[in-house]
């Protein structure tokens, strides 16, 4: 067995659901040509930042000199039982984005990434070089995952994988090593728009870009806690108190796709709906150990709150 094929058996071993391989040459000109279209129209002020670095972005071997080769990996996160919660449930909860209800998934994937790295050195003479990322560096991942044959960009704007669905957790390893790179898969969402339709904001658009402005998982996680919210996109947030699954809920891939096979991605079936007041009272100190391990965690108290007071009144206005 070549080790190409080492590292994708030995990454299935150790808990990935999808793993591929593509060289660490520029990401094509298309998706760059996007991306600045989507950054001067539609990424919302404190979204700036995603200028910086933008050739590191498109081009993986500025994030690691002499690089060759990008090792994709993905997880599934599928929850063992979803079902769309009811705005009208009578209850104050909030709704928390599927991701959400596991650990911290940055530091599991990375933790899984070292993991493989570890084994890929004792299989060299010469010690390879690698650069793991996981969100935090700058790396257009979906475009190299598509490159690398793990799925295709979907009307969403997730990478889809026609067995897995949308519910997929990115991992990438750039490496000096030169590996023998796999061929993106023939797959897309044809005339399918029921994620676009599912939209509660209309953030996805019918030309195919995406208003990160209108987004809900924009507006409950990224967005600056200092800014207020409009009156129309606070009634459309409804009841989501972190992150949303609309679209991904709504993908027929998803519909069919297994549940998170890995049991030790721990998973908290409390925290798919959280109590509004129970987060109203919650004081910073019982914030920060209630979701220490959380993704939640990231937003802040303030701004969870803040949320969790629109979400209050969305739910006392449908119940009236």
């Amino acid at each position: 067995m070549n080790i190409t094929n080492q590292i994708k058996q030995k990454a299935l071993e150790i808990g990935f659901d999808l793993v591929g391989i593509t060289s660490a040459e520029p990401v094509a000109a298309e998706y760059l040509k996007a991306f600045k279209k989507w950054l001067g129209e539609y990424c919302p002020p404190d979204l700036q930042y995603l200028k910086d670095n933008i050739d590191k972005r498109f081009e993986p071997d500025k994030l690691l000199t002499n690089a060759k080769s990008v090792i994709v990996t993905a997880l599934n996160y599928k929850p063992a039982a979803t079902s769309k919660p009811q705005l009208n449930s009578g209850l104050s909860t909030g709704r928390i984005a599927s991701y959400a209800q596991y650990e911290d998934y940055h530091s599991f994937i990375k933790k899984l990434l070292r993991r493989l790295t570890e084994f890929i050195t004792t299989l060299t003479v010469t010690k390879p070089r690698f650069k793991i990322c996981v969100d935090s560096a700058p790396i257009a991942e979906k475009a190299i995952a598509v490159r690398a044959g793990l799925g295709f960009i979907g009307k969403n704007h997730l990478l889809i994988n026609p067995s897995l669905g949308p519910q997929l957790l990115l991992g990438e390893i750039i490496t000096d090593l030169e590996l023998i790179p796999d061929k993106p898969i023939k797959a897309d969402c044809g005339q399918c728009t029921k994620c676009i339709d599912a939209c509660p904001t209309a953030a996805l658009r019918a030309d195919g870009f995406f208003n990160a402005g209108r987004c809900i998982s924009y507006l409950t996680i990224e967005r600056n806690c200092d800014t207020e919210i409009s009156a129309e996109l606070a009634a459309l947030l409804g009841n989501h108190l972190f992150g949303c699954d609309d679209c991904i809920l709504a993908c027929p891939y998803q519909h069919s796709a297994p549940a998170c096979r890995n049991t030790e991605f721990k998973y908290y079936p409390d925290r798919a709906k959280l109590d509004l007041n129970e987060i109203l009272d919650m004081t910073q100190d019982t914030f920060e150990m209630r979701f220490s391990d959380s993704t939640i965690l990231r937003t802040g108290l303030n701004n969870l709150k803040k949320t969790a007071r629109i979400c209050l009144a969305n739910l006392l206005k449908s119940s009236a």
